[in-house]
């Protein structure tokens, strides 16, 4: 009795700490949504994940049983923490979006693997009850699908964003992902309408069934490029918060359960917002056949103009209204610091600067953002796009840092571009354009840029941080 009654205490002891952890999260959730509390959100979720681990190696039981292999899961979780910390203190800002697509991945390989472990062990009991068509087999069956698809859809993400793996474009790609799509449901189907004593007799089918999934994500990513990685990192993003919902089912953990949600839930409105920052459907991301990497059909009309530091610093210095554009570039280049200290600069000088972001410059949801929050920039001179754009024809100069299809015109002019109908920064509203760029490359969508060649627009070609730092060093000596 007293045993029992030990166990029972404990059970609620577990449940109070997991219910404190929800909570810690939801706080941790709403505080990212500032850039000065999203440092503290995340220690503050952080902790409550520390608190529901030892709380469930403390507390949990099962059929009266504690946890057992404690040592092992100890030595796990160092390992794993050691791992993270490391990776995480040396990768560049240039790199996050992969980070953010490797560690998110993690996750979806996480609720895989707990689903393929637990299918063969569902309780024969609970068939002999329910039937297989049980909502506990049903949590394990769409945690191995949609953790793998995001998985493996992280993973050519990665690669994607890295450089090492390109597109590959194939007019039925719609067709054979909806295809692939369609079995997988299948699957789900065909296995919890069968008449079984054990799911282990169908383990095969889960093996056969991961394979797919691993097949789908692959092709989900693969077809993607141009400006659009944004919207599916984030949606691969949800699809990981779905899959860890599913093992919160599965094992009653509320922690693990809310968790999951607001990771689903966050990253699906992310992403349906996204979606219409780039004009496009969230079904064709589902299915994998959205994106640029096409080009348009352009007729270069105009030459391309040059301005000199000396000029740029004069007009700038010179000027009531200054917005700044920054782009992937400006990551790359990690020129964000001196870029700062040019607005800075500026507004000593009775200058109002403001940066206008697209929700989808950079290569993740919220890039610029994050790039120029360590830098220090106030948030109150980030300025989101839909914003800025009606006060653009007061501005006396925009300055291009970095980025290319979130400005460029083409979205507005041409119906053959890929990027047709994408919400952008117009620029060319401004008064006077000034461009920083390495040369006349392309961007992400590969597609010329007709803005470089408006009347109103000069280049200032070069390294985005030397020509910075020029360009400070100019308008100090004026």
């Amino acid at each position: 009795m007293d045993q029992l009654s030990q166990i029972n205490n404990g059970i609620s002891v577990l449940e109070i700490i997991y219910v404190i952890a929800s909570v810690l999260f939801i706080l941790g959730l709403k505080m990212l949504s500032h850039p000065l509390t999203a440092r503290r959100g995340n220690i503050l979720a952080a902790f409550g994940m520390l608190f529901a681990i030892i709380a469930t190696i403390l507390f949990h039981t099962k059929d009266g049983k504690p946890i057992g292999n404690i040592p092992w899961i100890l030595i796990a979780i160092a390992i794993g923490t050691v791992i993270g910390w490391v990776i995480a203190k040396k990768v560049k800002m240039t790199a996050m979006p992969q980070l953010v697509s490797f560690f998110n991945g993690m996750g979806g390989a996480a609720a895989a693997l707990i689903s393929m472990i637990e299918f063969p062990n569902v309780s024969p009991e609970l068939i002999a009850e329910q039937g297989i068509a049980n909502g506990h087999v049903l949590a394990i069956l769409l945690g191995l699908m949609i953790g793998t698809v995001s998985w493996a859809g992280s993973m050519i993400a990665y690669g994607k964003l890295d450089g090492w793996i390109g597109d590959m474009r194939i007019k039925a790609m719609k067709y054979i992902n909806l295809t692939i799509l369609f079995v997988l449901i299948g699957f789900i189907v065909f296995i919890m309408t069968r008449d079984v004593q054990t799911t282990s007799e169908l383990t095969p089918l889960i093996y056969i069934m991961f394979a797919v999934a691993v097949i789908y994500g692959v092709l989900f990513v693969m077809p993607i490029g141009g400006a659009d990685m944004p919207v599916v990192i984030s949606l691969l993003n949800s699809f990981t918060g779905v899959a860890a919902a599913m093992g919160g089912f599965l094992y009653n953990n509320q922690a693990m359960l809310t968790g999951g949600i607001l990771v689903g839930s966050a990253g699906t409105i992310l992403t349906v917002l996204m979606c219409r920052a780039m004009n496009r459907s969230l079904l064709n991301v589902i299915v994998g056949v959205f994106g640029g990497g096409g080009s348009a059909n352009v007729t270069v009309d105009g030459s391309v103009k040059e301005i000199s530091l000396t000029d740029a610093a004069v007009l700038l210095s010179y000027s009531k209204k200054v917005v700044i554009v920054p782009g992937y570039g400006l990551a790359v280049a990690q020129a964000q610091h001196i870029c700062h200290e040019l607005d800075k600069l500026l507004e000593e000088k009775g200058v109002e600067v403001k940066y206008a972001i697209h929700p989808v410059a950079g290569r993740m949801p919220g890039h610029m953002n994050v790039l120029l929050a360590e830098a220090d920039v106030p948030y109150e001179q980030l300025i989101e796009s839909d914003e800025i754009n009606p006060d653009l024809p007061n501005t006396d100069v925009l300055i291009v840092i970095g980025a290319n299809d979130v400005v460029n015109p083409a979205a507005e002019d041409d119906p053959s571009s890929p990027i047709y109908g994408m919400p952008i920064i117009k620029a060319r509203d401004a008064k006077n354009i000034i461009v920083m760029k390495r040369g006349m490359g392309k961007g992400y969508a590969a597609i010329e840029n007709m803005l470089f060649f408006n009347d109103k627009t000069r280049m200032l070609f070069g390294d985005a941080k030397s020509t910075l730092q020029n360009l400070v060093n100019e308008v100090k000596s004026l």
